[in-house]
């Protein structure tokens, strides 16, 4: 088959509200699609001009460079991100502005102003060279959600050495085969972190890791939980005293913007962990754009994404493009669900918080535990909501609209990746009216197109293949040690076009609805379904709080779907309502859809960065033992929960 079928019926339209288009960066469409047309016939004067709002030691004059699938930008530039996160704040007189608030999950409070935050970067940089780390170095930081963890990618950033951040919740057996994909010689951590009132032990972690790491010359030791742990002599180092006697003062190098500024490895993969690098002043230039447009920040602004640091949107979207714009960021340490589960509610009442940027697994989470929580809390500081991580449903869309924004706040929802470094489209909030569940239109410089199995452009509301077929400034350069891998994971398929993955339709208005991986297209009947528009189908129905949808092997129609779905807090599973939900996905879509099996869960496998994993889903609903790497499982108990249930 060469299409994916597109199923969604989803026609609801929201203007962006009058008094927020009035003092929008881009206010009305007129303006978005003269600055887009712009940035797609002249990309070099587009970007070029974006490039000299920031600080360059040398400006460049090669603003783009492209023989497919390797992209240069600002080649001939030199500069230091670092620098334009901080001191160039600082040099133009806001040093006093307050750069990040910290909250901690037992509660306590830190804020630093920008000449603060300056400072201990540029100490911990001086502390990092002491220490022995040099340009060019991979410094693994493997912290949870604590301001050091931001000081020390920006200290990185700024001598030059290459950071690779591993999420907190990782094991000792995702460490060591990061560490040893990116040969890194350093290693940041802490004694344990917070997690919902437990202390999970990183440095036993890394302990158990560097047991098969002999390269690792040193590990730097936070001491944030106070729990036991063992000093190596000779190797580990306590935070404390790389810092003594160390000066705060330290002169930025300019760096050549296609310098390596870092690795992420992408999660839920099998087999070799893959290494997406990116580099400075692309990377630099598209955060800083994407943060300043999509965002649009104002200088009152309190901004909040509940991202994790070691996620793609912790990097470019709490520490890289916020601090570029000169914004106010707040960083939380712990759970939305501890101690209670109205955390976050209360920290946005607490703090002010004006944007607020989250996950639809999240969403679905608060759905689920009930709108008292959110009804307890003065959530009028709210100006703009928004979504990334997957496509979110229109319902957990209308949720989000109306119990947290109050029916006032535009949402933009961003489709973007690890690879791609920024948001790639998205509504601009003052221009663009909003359709829940879609992504819109692309930001500047992103030229996407659906195309068949054949690479012939699909028509209007035909699924097909999501490309981009013109470089932009923040995307991956290649896999870390492996251009081969790079070449043939995303530009293989469809040469000359990185390939994202995902399937995708364009309506008549010409936006973009993303329809869920290819590789978790089903195919009933002949109907090849992308797996997001089922989902959305089931969360429509009033008791259900998410749902993931898989196929099983079946003689008479190919596969046949089978429905995971975790209900809304006070909701009792039956066999009427498994039945209920079934007929509901038929009179929705077409009895073809209808799930030959509904499975209650009370939660569903995801990564930790909270995408469902399907894969382990569709092992379970044929009947097979789950297999393959399953490091990047947020609560492997999930996996023995399902089992369970037979139906």
């Amino acid at each position: 088959m060469s299409t994916i079928k597109s199923v969604s019926k989803e026609s609801r339209i929201f203007e962006p509200p009058a008094a927020f288009a009035q003092q929008a960066r881009v206010s009305t469409r007129e303006q978005y699609d003269a600055l887009y047309r712009r940035s797609i016939d002249d990309p070099e004067g587009f970007w070029g001009d974006l490039a000299s709002e920031l600080h360059w030691f040398s400006k460049p004059t090669k603003i783009r460079q492209w023989d497919p699938p390797f992209a240069k930008w600002f080649e001939d530039g030199t500069t230091n991100l670092a620098y334009n996160c901080l001191d160039r704040h600082v040099a133009e007189g806001r040093g006093d502005r307050v750069a990040l608030v910290w909250e901690g999950e037992p509660g306590e409070t830190l804020t630093f102003t920008y000449a603060e935050l300056s400072r201990q970067v540029q100490r911990f940089a001086n502390g990092l060279l002491r220490a022995g780390v040099v340009e060019g170095d991979r410094v693994v930081i493997y912290m949870g959600m604590v301001p050091e963890a931001a000081i020390a990618m920006l200290a990185c950033a700024r001598i030059g050495a290459v950071h690779s951040v591993i999420f907190g919740g990782f094991a000792a057996d995702a460490v060591r085969d990061r560490v040893l994909d990116a040969g890194a010689t350093t290693i940041l951590t802490q004694d344990g972190a917070w997690r919902r009132g437990k202390v999970v032990a990183l440095k036993a972690q890394v302990d158990k890791a560097l047991e098969q790491c002999p390269d690792v010359a040193r590990t730097i030791v936070l001491r944030r939980t106070g729990n036991e742990i063992t000093m190596k002599e000779g190797r580990d180092h306590e935070w404390t005293a790389v810092l003594e006697g160390v000066s705060d003062e330290h002169q930025a190098p300019a760096l050549p913007a296609e310098h390596p500024l870092f690795i992420l490895y992408t999660s839920g993969t099998t087999g070799k962990p893959k290494g997406v690098l990116h580099t400075t002043g692309g990377y630099m230039v598209g955060t800083y754009v994407t943060t300043k447009y999509v965002f649009d920040l104002r200088d009152d602004d309190v901004y909040w994404c509940t991202a994790d640091v070691g996620w793609i949107t912790g990097h470019s979207y709490i520490a890289y493009g916020p601090l570029t714009n000169g914004a106010t960021v707040l960083m939380y340490e712990g759970a939305p669900n501890h101690p209670g589960l109205d955390r976050f509610w209360e920290i946005i009442a607490k703090h002010q918080v004006t944007i607020f940027y989250t996950a639809p697994t999240a969403i679905r989470a608060f759905i689920k535990w009930g709108d008292e929580h959110p009804s307890k809390h003065d959530l009028s500081s709210l100006r703009l909501l928004g979504t990334v991580g997957e496509p979110i449903n229109p319902e957990a869309w209308m949720w989000y609209r109306r119990v947290i924004g109050g029916d006032r706040c535009p949402i933009i929802d961003t489709w973007w990746q690890t690879e791609t470094g920024a948001i790639m489209m998205t509504p601009l909030p003052g221009a663009i009216p909003a359709k829940p569940g879609s992504c819109t239109l692309p930001f500047f410089g992103v030229s996407p197109k659906i195309l068949r199995e054949d690479g012939s452009e699909a028509e209007t509301n035909e699924g097909g293949y999501l490309v981009i077929d013109q470089p932009w400034p923040s995307m991956l350069r290649t896999v870390w040690g492996n251009d081969e891998r790079f070449r043939q994971g995303y530009f293989s398929r469809f040469p000359g076009k990185y390939f994202t993955g995902d399937g995708a339709r364009r309506d008549e208005h010409g936006y973009f609805w993303v329809m869920g991986r290819v590789d978790d297209v089903v195919n009933v009947s002949g109907h090849r379904l992308g797996t997001a528009e089922l989902e959305s189908a089931l969360v429509a129905h009033p008791t259900v709080a998410e749902a993931a949808v898989v196929a099983r092997p079946d003689e008479l129609t190919g596969q046949a779907l089978v429905a995971f779905v975790t209900l809304k807090g006070g909701v009792t599973p039956s066999g009427e309502l498994k039945k209920e939900l079934a007929d509901h996905v038929g009179n929705e879509i077409g009895k073809f859809a209808r799930p030959a099996s509904v499975r209650f869960a009370d939660a569903v496998p995801k990564t930790r960065s909270g995408k469902i994993m399907r894969r382990l889903l569709a092992e379970l609903a044929a009947g097979k033992e789950p297999a393959g790497d399953v490091t990047t499982l947020e609560d492997i108990s999930v996996l023995a929960a399902l089992r369970g249930d037979d139906e």
